[in-house]
């Protein structure tokens, strides 16, 4: 693990924004000349996957599994994430809300394990 983490240190040149641009090549220059944007500050589904195996090969596979939610999100918009933060609050919808929830996200992202958190929840 200590010789795959942190990745910005130990793997910078497998990193990619989520535009395509090589994390190396993400410099103060770049910014003032506008080939690097706000865009492509936010963290990619692959740099997720690359920290969820990191996690899992030390033996923590709890924050695997969050690592791998994690990834699933990226491509939801923030109005849908913030949707299910509200519904898994106690008391905010019933369980049949937080399936409905579910199926949208597995369905319309491919959020599979995001899902099965929410079902988890119903109980």
């Amino acid at each position: 693990m200590k010789n795959e983490y942190p990745l910005s240190e130990k793997q910078a040149e497998r990193l990619k924004t989520p535009s395509g641009l090589p994390y190396l090549e993400i410099t103060l220059e770049a910014v003032l000349d506008g080939r690097v944007t706000m865009a492509d500050l936010r963290v990619t589904a692959e740099a997720l996957e690359m920290q969820a195996r990191i996690a899992e090969d030390a033996g923590r596979r709890q924050l695997a599994e969050n690592l791998r939610r994690a990834a699933e999100l990226v491509g939801v918009p923030e109005e849908r994430i913030l949707e299910a933060y509200e519904a898994l609050r106690p008391g905010r919808v019933d369980a049949e809300a937080l399936r409905v929830l579910a199926d949208g996200l597995e369905r319309e992202y491919g959020a599979a394990r995001c899902a099965a958190l929410l079902r988890d929840a119903v109980g």
